[in-house]
This record gives structure tokens, sequence and C-alpha cells, in this order.
């Protein structure tokens, strides 16, 4: 007995009632144009049908769905780290470029 797939909103926008797949999970790969294979290599709990209604219901609100992709992007973009985790980063930087340094100048054996 196969289960009826289809987009459904459980709460965390919109997603496949197969799985906690979202619709905008696979936007980028439609934007993208990859093929449903190269889906699969990446996201392979996907089944080739799963992916055949997420992107039917992309093309048919595509303006919308790649307008909240858009938005997601850009808040992602400004989201930056407090002052105190980029100076650890900043250190841990310098620290690993000094470290490759001096491996870099062992001698062979």
């Amino acid at each position: 007995m196969s289960q009826i797939i289809e987009i459904v909103d459980r709460g965390r926008g919109l997603q496949l009632s197969t799985s906690r797949i979202t619709v905008q999970d696979l936007v980028p790969y439609f934007q993208e144009g990859c093929a449903h294979d190269e889906i699969v290599r990446w996201i392979p709990t996907l089944s080739h049908e799963e992916i055949d209604v997420v992107e039917r219901y992309y093309r048919a609100h595509q303006a919308e769905l790649d307008e909240e992709d858009r938005q997601i992007r850009e808040r992602n973009a400004q989201r930056k780290n407090p002052p105190e985790v980029e100076e650890i980063l900043r250190r841990g930087g310098e620290k690993m470029a000094a470290l490759r340094e001096e491996f870099k100048n062992m001698p062979s054996a």
C-alpha cells in the first residue's frame, strides 16, 4: 500500500506529507535545473515521486517561492556571529596559519 504524497503545512512551512523535507529545501535545486537523480544523490531519502510532487508545486508557485528563497538567503547573509565568537575565530585562524607555516618549514624525514 503506497502513501499519498502531497504538500502539507505542519507548522514549519510547506513540506512533503511523507517526510520532513520542505518545499524550500528543494527550491535551490529547481532554480539550478538539477535533475531528479542529482537531487536524490544529495537527499537520498527522497523518491522521484516525492521530487515530482514538490517540483509541480514549485512550478505552479515559482515567483512566490523564488522570492521567499531570496528573502531567506538575504536574512542568512545578514546574520553575524557575536563579536566574541568572531574574535575566537580570528585567533583560531591565526593559530592555524602559524601551525601551517611551522609544518611547512619542518625538515623532511
